[in-house]
């Protein structure tokens, strides 16, 4: 009788997955998904990819199936947020707004305490690079069409004593930037003649 692991439904042995190793796939800081260096045209293709892409604790990505896996190259997040929708929605018996946004693969993701908004400014020029997480360790850049609508949707908050801009989706605030006071305006020049 062997000790091998079995798989209780069939009542096989279990097979150990097989790692293929890097696999010659990357996808581009733009969300494209290129295979031996061609672009991946079908649609179709890559939400099948991306529906078993994972991330291992050590930062890297890998495509995985039941019985193989194999590891890609990701330039930035691996998805893109393509649109957003805003809505008032029932939370916690209070009506608050709920953001969602809609990924390159389709995939819709609520913003919440599951699914954060993050956005990482650059140290030397403060643009915002924003993210939303769409399952555990793996994030969608917001494209930045949809990052100019959530921004339009932005309230200041004071947070740990700190006056933030950012905005609110099933009763979590997500910061944006720090918030910026209204310049003062100069009076026209021929204001003083």
């Amino acid at each position: 009788m062997s000790n091998a692991p079995t798989n209780a439904a069939e009542g096989a042995p279990l097979r150990a997955k097989h790692d293929c190793g890097d696999l010659d796939m990357r996808i581009a800081r733009d969300g494209t998904w290129y295979y031996k260096g061609s672009p991946i045209g079908r649609k179709e293709l890559v939400c099948l990819f991306a529906s078993v892409l994972k991330r291992e604790a050590d930062g890297s990505y890998l495509l995985e199936t039941p019985v193989e896996r194999g590891r890609i190259e990701v330039e930035d997040a691996p998805f893109i947020a393509v649109e957003m929708v805003w809505r008032d929605c029932e939370c916690g018996g209070a009506v608050r707004q709920c953001l969602s946004f809609r990924t390159n693969c389709d995939e819709v993701v609520p913003a919440n305490a599951e699914h954060p908004i993050r956005v990482q400014l650059d140290p030397r020029t403060r643009e915002p690079r924003p993210y939303i997480m769409v399952r555990p360790g793996l994030e969608a850049k917001i494209n930045r069409a949809v990052f100019y609508e959530m921004v339009a949707l932005a309230v200041t908050e004071t947070v740990d004593g700190r006056e933030l801009m950012g905005v609110w989706s099933e009763g979590v605030f997500f910061p944006i930037d720090e918030a910026v006071a209204e310049p003062a305006l100069s009076p026209p020049i021929w204001a003083a003649e």
